[in-house]
């Protein structure tokens, strides 16, 4: 009866909501807003100060549009953007008011590509193609941190893109001053045709964080983001340079040293002088051509222990430079349920223990304008002692049409040479697939993907889909997700979540502000249902559960509130033990609970907590997880994380089991460019340890410093086995 009664209440919540006046999630305008770029007549000093005389004759863009803390209406904190041009650059002055200047700026750290939920943040977001459905943004806090991210379709972010750029600020009395230069170099736009004029799709956002107040321009509701480019104004007044030349060379240098001890006995040692680098052509406007040789990932952050107590394979996310730009061109990005093309998958050794394989070349080539994209993928991965060298390869071709709307192809393939007389032929792997997304309004989308795999060693077929359609305003979400992978489907180039199941999950949740709770800026509850069976045995029933959240509240502050519950059905019919624990196979069925509270995050001091609690399968699990953060002032950011698993009576021996994972966490920073960061885990399951540490130093745009250390041993106080890693890297960039 509890569970229905809540169902009934969410759903009047929606259905209220929904009866609403919808107007509020107004369409796009027919009639583009359109803003003027100018001429600057002399040298623009990227300083922060906007004192050139030119900046004085430009017309500033004002009129900015409130989004949060709710639609429209008066803006507290006012934004005003002036933009030049000249024969190799794009500038954009900003001056962001302030109404408690230097003391409302909101800051966590300085990190390259920070969290834009956290800070004070000013977007540019550039739609050069007019494709409506790609966007470029590039991002600035009061202290002149840089991000820039590649967005697709408002759906799928790649915030690991670099482009070279530059950015300075000044922070004021009455606020902030930021000024950009984005070489013409940087933006893929098309070639000017003669007679008409250069028209760029642009909108801008700003977040004045200590009052949650979001602000765009031009107008855009507020259940999309700054990336819905078809509520983009049009820029003009450009003139653009003609193609040229666009070369940018990245080598670099590295020195690495490896330790591996078991006690006190070195049982092996690597000296390691290493080169290599990328380059990247603009063959043309929309065409661009990747290359990379001897690549390397010296810097590349590291993975964080995940103890995993659930029956599906755990989603580690790519970390690496080379193969993070434009990945969210692949079919399957920016879910973690079937990934035909997962790059991770590459440069890694057939081992049990996956050890790193070096790559030997790769090249990319990605050709994008307004009506379709056409991209390939090909890397060489070099023999090790425990695996052959492999080759990899992916094509992709995407068709927009419609407004919003595109259909794509991706095919993958990957041959593994032969590497012993006992395997004298080399093995292959092939997926074949299909999607698109169709946007028929703007409150709804749709995706699909189908997907088949052929396998050489296994001479099977398999199949794999997922399936997602969801309508969002500003009143109600409602939504169904549905994925499906079979026993044979085998991606070798990519990621499944499990195999042999079928998923459905429809649910939704209102979306209410309010009035008369001022400290409560939105308040959605709502409901899922997770359904999963097996794919070949179509009413094999394997598990569900029902995830119900009558409070998940952020308040005026951002801070944040739940409290759900999921009554859950299991089916164990094989093997499991998570984390060793033997699940008795059978059918269970429990209800488990979650309470999650964080402060402001944007405070020098803030916290976390969620506590899980409740039975699982035969027994009793209880969790709790826990984090504080202090950041006195940009330059210093600490933090403290910490889990606990408490384990009871679970399993065929009523076993009980504790875990406890600690990790800490040290950032200083003498400016954006100059930074040490530390990172230190234990993991009580396996007793193991490891440091990160790592000193960053861009001494010229994109050109950098490195030194790494890392560290990694078992038993904390007697160590029985140690690895230990020295790294020294230096990279140059240049473009021509």
């Amino acid at each position: 009866m509890k569970v229905f009664g809540v169902c009934i209440l969410v759903s009047r919540c929606i259905l209220l909501s929904a009866q609403q006046d919808e107007t509020d999630n107004f369409p796009p305008p027919e009639v583009p807003v359109r803003i003027t770029a100018f001429q600057a007549k002399g040298t623009i000093a990227v300083d922060g100060r906007l004192d050139e005389p030119d900046w004085n004759l430009v017309e500033p863009v004002t009129d900015f549009f409130r989004q949060e803390p709710v639609q429209g209406g008066f803006i507290k904190n006012p934004t005003e953007v002036r933009i030049l041009y000249d024969d190799k650059n794009i500038y954009f002055g900003v001056f962001a008011r302030d109404s408690m200047g230097k003391k409302g700026v909101r800051m966590q750290d300085l990190s390259r590509d920070f969290n834009g939920l956290e800070n004070d943040v000013f977007g540019i977001q550039i739609d050069a193609q007019n494709t409506k459905q790609y966007a470029v943004s590039f991002q600035t806090t009061p202290y002149g941190n840089q991000q820039d991210v590649q967005n697709f379709n408002d759906a799928n972010r790649d915030e690991d893109w670099n482009a070279l750029w530059r950015v300075r600020t000044q922070r004021t009395d009455e606020g902030y001053y930021a000024e950009f230069a984005i070489p013409f170099k940087s933006i893929r736009y098309d070639k000017p045709v003669a007679g008409l004029p250069v028209e760029w799709g642009i909108t801008f956002f700003r977040l004045a964080r200590k009052d949650y107040e979001k602000t765009v321009f031009p107008a855009i509701p507020q259940s999309f983001s700054e990336n819905r480019m078809i509520y983009a104004a049009k820029l003009t007044g450009l003139k653009v340079p003609p193609p040229s030349a666009n070369i940018r060379i990245e080598p670099y240098a590295l020195y690495q040293y490896d330790e591996n001890k078991e006690g006190s006995v070195l049982v092996d040692k690597l000296n390691n002088p290493k080169v290599g680098g990328d380059v990247k052509w603009a063959i043309s406007p929309n065409a661009v051509l990747d290359l990379t040789i001897n690549t390397d990932f010296a810097q590349a952050d590291v993975d964080q222990a995940v103890n995993n107590l659930e029956r599906f394979n755990i989603f580690f996310p790519e970390r690496r430079q080379f193969f993070l730009e434009n990945s969210g061109i692949w079919a399957g990005g920016g879910n973690s349920q079937v990934r035909p093309f997962f790059s991770r998958t590459i440069g890694l050794s057939n081992a049990f223990n996956a050890a790193p394989a070096p790559l030997d070349a790769g090249v990319r080539f990605t050709d994008r304008d307004e009506k379709r994209t056409l991209a390939a993928l090909a890397v060489r991965q070099r023999k090790t002692d425990d695996s052959p060298g492999a080759t990899f390869g992916v094509a992709r071709y995407t068709k927009n049409y419609g407004k919003e709307s595109n259909i794509g192809a991706m095919v993958t393939y990957r041959r593994d040479d032969s590497f012993t007389d006992l395997s004298p032929e080399s093995q292959n792997n092939t997926t074949i697939s299909m999607d698109g997304l169709i946007r028929p309004k703007s409150e709804w989308t749709t995706t699909y993907l189908l997907s088949a795999s052929f396998d050489s060693e296994t001479s099977e077929n398999g199949y794999a889909g997922r399936f997602f359609s969801g309508f969002t305003t500003n009143n109600y979400y409602l939504g169904y997700l549905n994925f499906f992978v079979s026993e044979d489907y085998n991606p070798d180039m990519g990621f499944v979540q499990q195999k042999d199941v079928m998923h459905h999950s429809p649910g939704g949740y209102a979306i209410l502000r309010p009035k008369k709770l001022p400290f409560v800026r939105r308040w959605d509850p709502g409901v899922f249902f997770n359904y999963f069976h097996d794919f070949e045995d179509f009413g094999s029933f394997q598990q569900s559960n029902l995830y119900i959240f009558p409070i998940y509240t952020w308040f005026k502050d951002n801070s944040f509130l739940e409290a759900s519950f999921r009554p859950t059905w299991q089916n164990i019919n094989f093997d499991f033990a998570p984390l060793g624990l033997e699940i008795e196979e059978g059918r269970y069925s429990y209800t488990r609970y979650t309470l999650r509270y964080n402060s402001d995050r944007s405070k020098k001091f803030s916290g976390s907590i969620r506590f899980d609690f409740g039975n699982f399968y035969n027994g009793i699990r209880n969790s709790v997880t826990a984090g504080l953060r202090y950041a006195p002032v940009p330059h210093i950011a600490m933090n403290i994380d910490y889990e606990n698993n408490n384990i009871n009576d679970v399993g065929i021996l009523s076993e009980d089991l504790n875990t406890d994972l600690y990790t800490g966490s040290l950032r200083l920073a003498l400016n954006p460019r100059v930074q040490l960061s530390t990172f230190y885990q234990y993991n009580s399951f396996d007793e193991q340890g490891r440091w990160n540490i790592r000193f960053s130093w861009e001494y010229m745009p994109l050109s950098f410093i490195y030194i790494v250390f890392n560290d990694t041993q078992t038993d904390l106080f007697d160590p029985v086995q140690r690895t230990t890693q020295t790294i020294s890297k230096i990279t140059f960039l240049k473009q021509f």
